[in-house]
């Protein structure tokens, strides 16, 4: 039996070698996992020889795949992504047939698809109507529209803070202007005239054609705690605000320099809807409404102060995307819009060592393997991403090294065992 014995860990020793340097070759490959070759003894036996035998050699019985996290390296590409944990990216070929790898090399094609060599990306794309991802259904491959975004009006957003909104602290130290006729007061404001009002401050808007627009609001104190409100829309004449009975509005402020809201709901300018006086100029929606809110403005005894937050944005084109830990795809503008184009999703299994190999860092679903569990990257038993990164082969090439002095020794000595079967039987040939 030594010739069978000693073949056999011939073989065993050479498949050991085979699995050592497929590690080896891929100790540099993006999202590659080690393998570890792993072996049975062989015995023969009968009910007619069933006491204690030596055995007749080894056998590899498994090839298993050691699924282990590799080391994170950086990269400057946003669509390089790295799983932390568990998990596959989901990702199918042109023929529509799924398979599930860890190499996270992803890119755009000409069409806008996030793809891997041939193989394309799957997650949860947007509805185009809602523009919330759409999470029903088989994930389907992900697409990034590379055109305008559009333009939006001030005050279309639909949010319930939409319209503009300014912040102001208005001097209380300023002092009162009559609005009486000369020489008892100052008369009507005058823009061109700084005694006739007390600040002024623009900020700019949108039309529904996202071009934008000059809003200049004059403040005036016209009584103690009293502010009125006058507004120039793109250098037009100043037109006071007004209240809910079509009246002038002012805003109010209580003796601890608040705004008061509640008092004088009529003539109170704390939150108004502004329309125009004049159409848009380029054709677009008119009239162009939006409501103005001065909710956080303030009266105090310091300097003029203004800052202002709007809704409305121009045309834009796409110029970066990102992917956040959750794998929810966002897309930046050139009009400082940000947009959700998509959600990269993650697949698990029952058992990750029953996965088939089909080559290129690719894995199929089998019976062994179970059902793939697809999810949001961070939910559940999966991952979570990192954008502008990859993940390392998880190959420790210094113990692969190490294991490959070792088998190449179990090679050897299995080949004296040869040698020495073979001295033996010469032996006897001699005797005879």
């Amino acid at each position: 039996m030594g010739f069978q014995q000693g073949l056999s860990g011939l073989n065993a020793s050479s498949k050991s070698l085979d699995v050592i340097g497929n590690n080896i070759a891929n100790a540099s490959t993006v999202g590659y996992k080690g393998s570890r070759a792993e072996f049975a003894d062989i015995y023969a036996a009968t009910f007619a020889n069933s006491g204690t035998l030596a055995g007749i050699g080894a056998r590899l019985d498994n090839v298993a795949q050691q699924f282990g996290q590799g080391n994170i390296s950086t990269t400057s590409n946003p669509l390089d992504l790295a799983i932390t944990g568990n998990g596959f990216y989901r990702v199918v070929d042109g023929n529509g047939s799924v398979s599930y790898t860890r190499n996270g090399q992803f890119q755009l094609d000409r069409n806008g698809y996030i793809v891997n060599g041939s193989q394309k990306l799957t997650g949860w794309p947007v509805d185009p109507r809602s523009g919330l991802l759409n999470k029903g259904g088989v994930p389907q491959p992900l697409q990034l529209t590379v055109g305008n975004v559009g333009a939006s009006a001030t005050g279309a957003s639909g949010l319930a803070n939409a319209g503009l909104a300014m912040i102001t602290n208005l001097d209380g130290s300023k002092p009162i202007i009559d609005r009486a006729a000369p020489p008892a007061g100052t008369g009507p404001l005058n823009v061109q005239d700084p005694t006739t009002y007390s600040d002024a401050t623009t900020a700019s808007v949108f039309d529904a054609q996202g071009v934008r627009h000059s809003l200049t609001f004059y403040f005036t104190k016209t009584a103690t705690n009293q502010w009125e409100v006058q507004t120039s829309f793109d250098g037009a004449n100043p037109v006071p605000a007004t209240g809910t009975a079509g009246t002038q509005a002012y805003l109010y402020f209580d003796g601890n320099g608040k705004l008061d809201t509640t008092s004088n709901p009529t003539t109170n300018a704390a939150g108004f809807t502004y329309t125009t006086a004049l159409a848009a100029p380029n054709g677009a929606t008119s009239p162009f409404t939006f409501p103005v809110s001065f909710a956080k403005s303030t009266q105090f005894g310091s300097a003029f102060g203004a800052t202002y937050t709007q809704d409305g944005y121009a045309d834009g084109t796409l110029t970066g995307i990102s992917v956040d830990k959750s794998g929810v795809i966002v897309g930046s503008y050139s009009n400082s819009q940000t947009k959700v184009i998509g959600q990269v999703v993650l697949a698990n299994f029952a058992n990750v060592q029953g996965l088939q190999p089909l080559g290129d860092n690719r894995w199929a679903e089998t019976f062994a393997s179970g059902a793939a569990n697809v999810g949001d990257p961070g939910s559940s038993n999966l991952g979570s991403l990192q954008s502008s990164a990859l993940e390392d082969s998880n190959v420790d090439l210094t113990g692969e090294l190490v294991n490959l002095i070792t088998a190449q020794r179990n090679y050897q000595a299995n080949a004296k065992t040869i040698s020495a079967q073979d001295t033996i039987l010469q032996t006897l040939v001699n005797l005879g």
